[in-house]
């Protein structure tokens, strides 16, 4: 039996593929490789050594490195990209809270401890925007004076996510709602502990 010319010749569909893929590659040769870009050594451990000395160093490293290309060497920079995470998870563990809040048949004493909490979390987010302000008046008159709000209202955030965690003390509340959110805002805590570590040693 005479044996089928598709076992011995490619198809026109294959060799149509191989033709197409052949001339994108000559004609667009950074199609094909798609590497990301290499990040300076520089920035890299512009953001290692900067960390190394915050509160929280392995956190530091963790959340600001991905951001080096962005930062460059800048200080000013890496504090406002500090801010700008510590603002993220903030946003994130008050949609914990609040859907905590939402569950059905709580008791009353857990439910006001919760809702006592997302009100702490919201001063820390209206805090770490006011912190955000003053930094970006910082290369106007009155640097030092904005230099200073800027760490005060950092240390207000911080006590104010403090004052959520409180709120639990005495009170009832089912120990798996207390463990989560006590992750979430100590995360919070010691995002923006970075961050203010940063701005204090910005000059």
């Amino acid at each position: 039996m005479e044996r089928s010319n598709y076992t011995t010749k490619p198809s026109l569909n294959n060799l149509l593929i191989k033709t197409l893929t052949l001339l994108i590659f000559l004609i667009y040769p950074h199609t094909i490789s798609c590497s990301t870009p290499t990040i300076p050594k520089t920035y890299t451990n512009f953001i290692k050594k900067s960390c190394r000395t915050t509160t929280y160093p392995s956190l530091c490293l963790k959340n600001l490195y991905k951001y080096a290309a962005i930062v460059k060497t800048n200080k000013l920079k890496l504090c406002n990209v500090a801010l700008s995470v510590a603002v993220q998870s903030t946003r994130d563990c008050t949609s914990t809270v609040s859907t905590l809040a939402r569950r059905q048949g709580i008791p009353r004493a857990e439910a006001r401890a919760v809702k006592d909490c997302m009100g702490d979390l919201k001063d820390t987010v209206y805090h770490l925007k006011q912190t955000v302000s003053a930094m970006g008046r910082l290369r106007g008159p009155g640097r030092k004076f904005q230099w200073d709000n800027a760490k005060t209202y950092a240390s207000a955030a911080i006590t104010d996510a403090d004052t959520c965690v409180d709120g639990f003390l005495g009170r009832k509340v089912n120990r798996s709602v207390r463990v989560k959110i006590k992750g979430c805002v100590t995360n919070v805590e010691r995002l923006i502990s970075n961050a203010l570590y940063l701005i204090n040693h910005l000059y």
